[in-house]
């Protein structure tokens, strides 16, 4: 979802009086309201793998006679459907599932010209008689609240002035993603012993792991998941001196604020969904197996994940932060 805040941009970038809607699930309106390019966020109430056929016609049926045009970035029967229902003239999308007709604008994704993820985004928005290319990217940047970064942190007792570090163990995909805790415990230790506060971020569902982290690093690091939402953990971020994380939609969110990022990479490899930022450094082995893009190791040793040497994630921290390596 943060991704897709650069086809938005290149949207705006190619008439700025583009008026851009967003149909998503309600989970993702907190994000989408912090990107100024977006004037109203249509929620759809499904469940994921949810056909919900008469939901999605009666969505489809509100919004007719509004727009110009649709983008579907999905690539499934069923997400094209809100649009059909809403009569939309010029339907966009790649060809994926049998939707022709559903789809009356269908692109061919072309993976030697779009290999990243956010490049696939950014060309539903091009021009269709124009050769494919690769297009130029415009970083996401979402809105910080300041007013309500102030309460969140003074709910939590957390100096907004103090040197901090965020660690984000978590990744929704699977293990295969997930930097082992241990690691971010001692990775904690050394930065603790710096002098930075050491925050652990995460939804509730990343609560164990993070404790895991608290306990590999003896204390120096606090567990702040799933004590923040999804808003909150926004403004949160960009309190941070670095975040160091791994794969994940929190990596993007830290990118998206300006938080410095060192992001680790296993199963999939950081050319397809790397950091979109400038202050950024990738961590990842590039060993024989890899990118196997499985949510578990099909070998079971994680040899992507447990070869990045603790020390060497440090170094790329330091060297974002402008100082030496101790």
């Amino acid at each position: 979802m943060v991704m897709v805040q650069s086809l938005f941009m290149a949207l705006k970038h190619q008439n700025p009086g583009n008026v851009i809607d967003v149909a998503a699930p309600a989970w993702s309106a907190p994000v989408l309201a912090r990107m100024p390019e977006v004037r109203k966020i249509v929620e759809v109430d499904l469940s994921h793998g949810e056909l919900g056929l008469l939901k999605r016609r009666r969505i489809g049926r509100t919004l007719r006679g509004r727009y110009d045009q649709s983008i579907v970035l999905p690539r499934s029967f069923k997400s094209a459907l809100i649009p059909y229902f809403a009569g939309i003239p010029q339907r966009t999308a790649y060809r994926g599932e049998m939707r022709y007709g559903v789809v009356n604008d269908m692109r061919v994704l072309d993976q030697d010209v779009t290999y990243k993820a956010v490049e696939r985004y950014v060309n539903l928005g091009a021009d269709p008689s124009q050769p494919l290319c690769t297009p130029e990217i415009h970083f996401p940047k979402l809105r910080v609240h300041e007013d309500k970064r102030r309460k969140v942190a003074a709910r939590l007792g957390i100096s907004e002035a103090a040197p901090s570090v965020a660690l984000m163990p978590g990744a929704e995909f699977g293990p295969s993603k997930r930097w082992p805790a241990e690691y971010f415990g001692k990775l904690a230790e050394l930065f603790r012993q710096e002098g930075f506060e050491i925050y652990v971020h995460g939804s509730s569902k990343d609560w164990d792991i993070g404790q895991e982290v608290v306990s590999a690093s003896n204390g120096s690091a606090r567990n702040l998941c799933g004590q923040t939402s999804l808003e909150e953990v926004v403004d949160m971020l960009s309190l941070a001196s670095i975040a160091i994380t791994n794969d994940s939609g929190l990596m993007h969110i830290a990118s998206a604020v300006g938080c410095p990022v060192v992001a680790i990479y296993g199963s999939i490899t950081p050319e397809y969904t790397p950091p979109l930022s400038s202050v950024a450094r990738t961590q990842y082995l590039s060993l024989e197996c890899s990118p196997c893009w499985q949510k578990q190791c099909p070998y079971g040793h994680y040899n992507c994940l447990r070869d990045i040497a603790v020390h060497r994630v440090y170094e790329s921290a330091r060297e974002l932060l402008g100082t030496e390596t101790a």
